[in-house]
């Protein structure tokens, strides 16, 4: 089975809210929530990818050093299993707009269950209950 390393951030701000994104139509699991992120390329580190990927997703800027690691989440889908480290991150520069997403969301942690997110997603929520 292959192995997909995908990398996610929850970007929090001063009020304490996760940012989440909707899944666009024409995607795999299309409407559904997400912690924004992607897919990391040959060569690249997981970090990197995050900033590239949040550049593209959301015109913001981040810088490594505010990048931190919280958990991850490990989830077999039928054709591949997913790896994917959550990074926590409350420094960024720009406001985040849905570049590549339907749309994105400021959500009170207690509240992300609320939103339907794909099956590799949810087990990331209790640690962001815990943190904040």
């Amino acid at each position: 089975m292959r192995l997909l390393l995908v990398v996610a951030a929850a970007l929090v701000d001063a009020d304490g809210r996760v940012l989440i994104a909707q899944r666009p139509e024409g995607k795999q699991l299309a409407g559904l929530w997400e912690f924004p992120g992607g897919k990391v390329e040959a060569g690249e580190r997981p970090e990197e990818t995050l900033i590239r990927e949040l550049a593209e997703e959301l015109a913001i800027t981040v810088k490594e050093p505010c990048l931190a690691p919280l958990t991850f989440a490990s989830h077999r889908y039928e054709d591949f299993h997913l790896l994917m480290p959550l990074y926590v991150c409350r420094r960024w520069e720009g406001s985040p707009v849905a570049v590549e997403h339907q749309a994105i969301r400021w959500v009170k942690p207690a509240r992300l269950r609320d939103f339907p997110m794909p099956p590799a997603d949810e087990p990331l929520i209790p640690a962001l209950i815990d943190l904040l």
